[in-house]
């Protein structure tokens, strides 16, 4: 709908919609609505010797970072992509599907010095690459953050969410009574947030991260929990001292499935927000994956600017059982603050509390409060490689979890390695996983199951197809209601391991990290170096 944000306010603003109908796409037998780019503009975003998933993130960031005025080759400058796919419309071709790869080449092109982080955490990567670039500015490990998140569709995302029944086949309708699912959509948004304000000004006015939570509802990897437990949480941390009255919206996840709206819903009033306007965004450009996030929030942003709530296109009458207040129609408002939620696959749910601020530049404050960084210890380690049969030592050492049959290698690998690790550890601990190759195990497996010659998508392969799922499935055997979130890297850094779970460690609610390296390739290739640090 727009190359801008201001091309994409104004036309969310006028009530359009990119969705349409795609009857026969890419060979899949039914049919669908989503938000896909024509030829013609795929065309002119092209960019020579990159994919398209590639020139589309570097389009939206280099805008940003001209607008920004920013310079990228400092060593002090962090590159954050969200993706939940890339460029895996290629798997089937042979070449490299890597997040790892294309970060590093998107980096390269914008002219970034450092290692890029890629942020592979289901629907809610957006939220959780802003959460990351957070900390990190917070920490004092950089001064500017750019974070883009960017996914495009294809026949391998298309046919995995047809394959869950979670697809509507008509434009999504948010929160409706008469919702059929959801729609997917293509899109690239960033945001580049920085700990001081721009040179040259003695006072700015501009938009400012206060607080931000990841959260798993320990339930199921890919059912959100009924009373939205984990929505709950990341709203109680980024709200706290906060009133109500102070926020012009939340802007829901909304992706018109029976049950995500409704666990909003019940989320939403249980956090104490029942008569804060809610919207979703989801009716005018679909669910955009790792893009949502971002793209969400700078929709917000440019919203709240302008005085305005925006609709929730498609809605007409409620259809959720929790006591929350929306609206099709724009509604006027005078408050510079918003909250953004969003929930994903492997119980995974993050939340955002943004505000209008205005900065005196001739200071050193940022509107970002400073924390100290806890100083850490690491309290247990555990190493396995492919020499070591996976099935053979849970059988030995664990025997006691069947549902470890069901799971994918990388999952196997991680809850293998933890339980391990873990003993009889009493406490709660945060997720935070890294590797290299992401859950490519599952999507070669997937990808043959929607091969054109024997076409049968497993819905129980697909929802393996995100890395993140992993931790899902260790918070969901520990009833861990913490933080999980899963990166993703070119290669192994143990530095920034450590660097980005002592982040989390800042939270002023965790005090114990299960982190470290789970990478799995193939049943012949396969690694884990996990540890346990604590404050």
């Amino acid at each position: 709908m727009g190359v801008t944000t201001a091309e994409n306010y104004q036309a969310v603003k006028a009530g359009r919609s990119a969705l349409c109908r795609y009857d026969g796409r890419w060979g899949l037998p039914d049919c669908f609505a989503a938000s896909l780019f024509t030829e013609e503009q795929q065309q002119a975003l092209a960019i020579d010797g990159l994919t398209r998933f590639e020139a589309l993130a570097v389009r939206s960031a280099s805008d940003a970072i001209q607008r920004a005025g920013i310079d990228v080759a400092h060593p002090r400058v962090l590159f954050i992509l969200s993706s939940t796919k890339g460029n895996i419309e290629l798997l089937s071709s042979g070449q490299d599907v890597s997040l790892g790869t294309s970060a590093k080449k998107i980096a390269r092109r914008l002219g970034f010095v450092t290692q890029p982080l890629v942020v592979c955490n289901a629907c809610i990567s957006g939220v959780s690459a802003i959460v990351a670039a957070l900390r990190l500015l917070e920490a004092g490990s950089y001064d500017v953050a750019v974070v883009c998140g960017a996914d495009v569709q294809n026949a391998f995302t298309v046919s995995g969410f047809q394959s869950l029944k979670a697809v509507s086949a008509e434009a999504c309708r948010p929160f409706d009574i008469e919702r059929l699912g959801l729609n997917l959509g293509e899109a690239a948004a960033t945001i580049v947030f920085s700990r001081k304000p721009q040179t040259g000004r003695n006072v700015e006015e501009r938009w400012a991260v206060v607080s931000g939570a990841v959260r798993n509802d320990a339930y199921h990897i890919s059912t959100p929990s009924k009373d939205g437990e984990g929505v709950r949480l990341a709203l109680q941390q980024v709200l706290q001292g906060v009133p109500t009255d102070d926020l012009a919206f939340v802007n829901a996840h909304g992706t018109a499935t029976m049950y995500n709206d409704q666990m909003e819903s019940k989320a939403i009033e249980r956090a104490g927000l029942g008569g804060v306007p809610v919207n979703a965004l989801k009716g005018y450009f679909g669910h955009t994956l790792g893009a949502a996030g971002v793209l969400e929030t700078v929709i917000s942003m440019a919203a709240a600017d302008d005085h305005t709530i925006l609709g929730t296109k498609g809605f007409e009458e409620i259809g959720v059982s929790g006591k929350i207040r929306l609206s099709a129609s724009h509604q006027p408002t005078d408050k510079q603050s918003f909250v953004k939620i969003i929930s994903g696959f492997g119980g995974g749910n993050a939340a955002l509390l943004l505000k209008r601020v205005v900065v005196d530049a001739s200071c050193d404050a940022a509107p970002i409060t400073q924390k100290e960084t806890p100083r850490c210890e690491q309290c247990a380690s555990i190493r396995l490689t492919a020499e070591t049969p996976l099935t053979a030592l849970y059988k030995e050492k664990i025997g006691n979890y069947p549902k470890y049959y069901k799971m994918d290698g990388l999952s196997r690998l991680g809850f293998v390695a933890s339980e391990l690790l873990l003993g009889d550890h009493p406490h709660q601990a945060a997720i935070i996983l890294f590797n290299r190759s992401s859950s490519i195990d599952a999507d070669r497996k997937y990808q043959a199951s929607i091969a054109p010659d024997d076409f049968f998508p497993s819905p129980s392969v697909f929802v393996y197809t995100l890395p993140n799922i992993v931790t899902g499935e260790i918070a969901i055997r520990h009833q861990w209601k913490t933080e999980t979130s899963f990166y993703i890297l070119s290669e192994h850094d143990d530095a920034l391991i450590r660097q980005m779970a002592e982040a989390v460690l800042a939270d002023g609610e965790t005090d114990c990290v299960l982190t470290g390296w789970l990478d799995y390739e193939d049943d012949g290739h396969y690694e884990a170096d996990l540890m346990m640090i604590k404050e």
